[in-house]
């Protein structure tokens, strides 16, 4: 399930916490600025966690069923789209 979402407070506590997701912050003309994976439980806290430091118009998030498989997923979109905000350490 893939799911695009306003960047702010209230809209990412709408969004599904039941399982591990790769999100994407996006700018205002969708261009990626960051992408992280957050597990199960965890995905409407990690992603506040960027609020005021990542400037961004919308989230995405794309559930998975194992951590595995969004890191995977993780690494490729990061290799493919250089977003700005994600350093090369990770």
């Amino acid at each position: 399930m893939a799911k695009k979402t306003k960047y702010n407070k209230t809209s990412i506590e709408q969004l599904p916490n039941d399982k591990p997701v790769l999100y994407r912050i996006e700018t205002e003309g969708g261009n990626l600025n960051y992408a992280g994976i957050a597990q199960r439980g965890r995905v409407q806290d990690r992603i506040k966690e960027h609020l005021g430091e990542i400037p961004s118009a919308s989230i995405s998030i794309e559930q998975f069923s194992s951590v595995s498989d969004a890191r995977k997923k993780e690494k490729n979109v990061i290799e493919r789209n250089k977003p700005k905000y994600n350093t090369q350490d990770k």
